[in-house]
């Protein structure tokens, strides 16, 4: 029980035990027969004036503990500020009803205000999420957040694509996101771990055609390092694989012009070398002979020949001539190409299927059959014996592009090994090869040819596991 209630308690008790007292003096003496009454009334009298004054002091004290309240109610109003305190009048109880509801409706009125200062701060604060959202969106490049755990917390939609997740890629651990570029998952378990920040930096991965794919990869902590590690990272994703391809295509163009001009003049002093060990060749058969010495000589002008139709085909890379261009239909060419290999592919037992159409475009047509011609004899030369399916797909196809460049692409795909990874940037070196009989020029003078019509000739494996070289001119 609280103090107040006590005392309220104490006084109520003694004001009654007094009252009782007082009535009980006054019934004794009144009721009570005999007696003096002269003495009984200055008895009656002092026990009357005992009563009153316990009476009166206790009522007093009830009703000072009773308006204490309301006093301090009026304090408070008296301090209250003055916008909010009205003028105070004669009746007490009117001004403090007055100041209080002042008070209250100045309270309600803050509520009002607070109450919309909070609505427009969530709406901000939506707001400047949906921005947030819309930017990460927008950005072109491939944007994926991680937390300390290693878990994927945003992932945009360009980043979806480049890694190939599956299903809702938000929530998946790193190993999982990541399981298609290790090299890429080791780099953010690091950063994690460490706080390393890897700037810059190449990965390589493989589409759903099998494909090779570059990535350009920087992966830095969200938050600096602390003991606990790092509270995250962010790993931002940009395909470079056409930025890349066209630097190496670049570089191996000037290494094949400056090795060609090197070359020229040896491979000249070569030919005409090897111009006159075939005379040589041709005097030593008119020659009477016995068998053996017919033999050698046809072995020798055999090889002599060889060697001269190698040089002449690296005379033809070393000293590129000028385009001759004219409109050529390369579903024509294409068809000439095929009738032209016909022998080359029942030989080897080859199916040709050529599927898909395209424009004509502007090119130098002997070139241009060359290159087409050494790609489709290569794509047959190199199915094995023991292969069942036994197949070149040949599809052309056109496209437009948003700069209004239209484009041509020819695809050859053979059902062959494929070529290995540790080859595939060095087909287009000259004397590069992998056949028992080959020389290694035959690509490297279509990746020229292509080169000087202002087009692309790319080699990767398709998804089915065979060679795939793709050709893109200008249309």
């Amino acid at each position: 029980m609280h103090y107040g209630s006590r005392l309220q308690v104490v006084l109520v008790s003694l004001l009654a035990i007094c009252l009782v007292a007082g009535l009980a003096a006054v019934m004794l003496f009144a009721f009570i027969p005999g007696g003096n009454g002269k003495v009984r009334a200055p008895i009656l009298l002092v026990v009357f004036i005992v009563t009153l004054v316990i009476s009166t002091i206790s009522v007093t004290l009830l009703l000072r503990w009773l308006l204490r309240p309301y006093r301090q109610l009026v304090g408070e109003a008296e301090r209250a500020p003055l916008s909010a305190r009205p003028i105070k009048g004669q009746d007490e109880a009117e001004f403090v009803l007055e100041t209080f509801q002042s008070v209250i409706s100045q309270l309600q009125s803050q509520q009002r205000t607070l109450e919309t200062l909070s609505a427009q701060a969530s709406e901000r604060a939506d707001s400047a999420q949906m921005f947030s959202e819309r930017i990460v969106a927008s950005v072109p490049s491939g944007l994926i957040a991680f937390d300390a755990q290693g878990q994927a917390t945003m992932v945009n939609a360009p980043a979806h694509a480049l890694i190939e997740a599956n299903g809702k890629a938000e929530g998946q651990h790193l190993d999982v996101l990541l399981r298609k570029t290790p090299d890429l998952a080791a780099m953010v378990d690091s950063c994690l771990r460490t706080g390393e920040l890897f700037r810059r930096e190449e990965v390589t991965t493989t589409n759903k055609t099998g494909q090779l794919r570059r990535l350009g990869v920087t992966v830095a902590p969200i938050d600096p390092i602390t003991e606990h590690g790092t509270r995250g990272a962010l790993c931002l994703l940009t395909d470079i694989s056409e930025v890349t391809q066209l630097r190496e295509q670049v570089a191996l163009k000037n290494n094949l012009e400056s090795l060609g001009e090197m070359s020229a003049g040896l491979a000249h002093e070569f030919k005409n070398a090897l111009a006159t060990l075939h005379g040589y060749a041709q005097l030593i058969q008119t020659l009477e002979l016995d068998d053996k010495g017919n033999a050698a000589a046809k072995a020798l002008l055999s090889e002599v020949r060889s060697l001269s139709t190698m040089v002449t085909a690296f005379l033809n890379f070393a000293r590129p001539q000028p385009l001759q261009l004219t409109t050529v239909s390369l579903k024509e060419l294409i068809e000439e190409c095929s009738t032209e290999l016909s022998a080359v592919f029942a030989h080897h037992r080859v199916a040709l299927v050529i599927t898909g159409s395209c424009p004509n475009i502007q090119a130098d047509e002997r070139m241009l059959r060359q290159a087409i011609l050494n790609l489709m004899r290569n794509a047959a030369e190199a199915i094995d014996e023991d292969r069942s399916d036994r197949r070149v797909t040949v599809y052309s196809s056109h496209e437009t592009l948003t700069t209004d460049q239209d484009w041509v692409q020819i695809e050859i795909t053979d059902s062959g090994p494929g070529i290995p990874l540790t080859d595939l940037q060095r087909i287009f070196i000259p004397f590069f090869t992998t056949k028992s009989k080959g020389h290694g020029v035959g690509l490297a003078l279509a990746h020229r040819v292509i080169t000087e019509h202002g087009g692309t000739l790319t080699a990767s494996n398709a998804a089915s596991g065979g060679a795939l070289f793709t050709i893109r001119l200008p249309g």
